[in-house]
């Protein structure tokens, strides 16, 4: 086991002798992951092991947390939200293998030189990982909204319920 994330892996070297990393990093050393963040403070716990199952299928284990400050989109203010990432990463040479991969295995297409970059690959699932809409469990609209959010919620009377009432006799 490693402590060190190398910046490229030969994929097959990795698989052939069933390696494994773990670590933590800094959040703002995963740029893409840090833009979409209120702020890059933190680390990111990791663990990475190459294998291959009992059906012959090479994987790479991706597994990832860390709590990073987001923006609340009800209440627009910073919040700390943990993220869990598990993830088991299908390793294939050719898109026609991808059919052939075990339920609950991502697919992931091997470079021609087989090359992989550990820590893009740790990204990508973090960025996954992000909620669509960030907010906080316990946050409340702001009075102001409040007020909009029940006064649009009042049903306005169907103009045409009379004709309805009509068409009935």
């Amino acid at each position: 086991m490693s402590t060190n994330l190398p910046e490229t892996v030969d994929a097959v070297r990795m698989l052939s002798g069933r390696r494994c990393f773990e670590g933590s990093l800094p959040i703002s050393a995963f740029a893409r992951f840090a833009e979409a963040l209120e702020r890059s403070a933190g680390d990111v716990s990791y663990a990475l092991e190459f294998g291959r199952d009992a059906l012959g299928v090479d994987f790479l284990d991706i597994r990832a947390s860390c709590t990073p400050w987001l923006t609340c989109q009800r209440t627009l203010e910073p919040y700390q939200q943990p993220l869990e990432v598990a993830q088991r990463l299908g390793l294939i040479r050719r898109e026609a293998d991808e059919a052939g991969l075990p339920e609950g295995y991502e697919p992931l297409l091997l470079p021609e030189d087989r090359q992989l970059q550990l820590r893009e690959l740790i990204e990508d699932e973090l960025i996954l990982a992000l909620p669509l809409v960030p907010a906080r469990p316990d946050a409340e609209l702001p009075e102001q909204y409040v007020e909009i959010a029940e006064s649009v919620e009042e049903p306005k009377p169907n103009p045409f319920a009379a004709l309805a009432a009509l068409k009935k006799n």
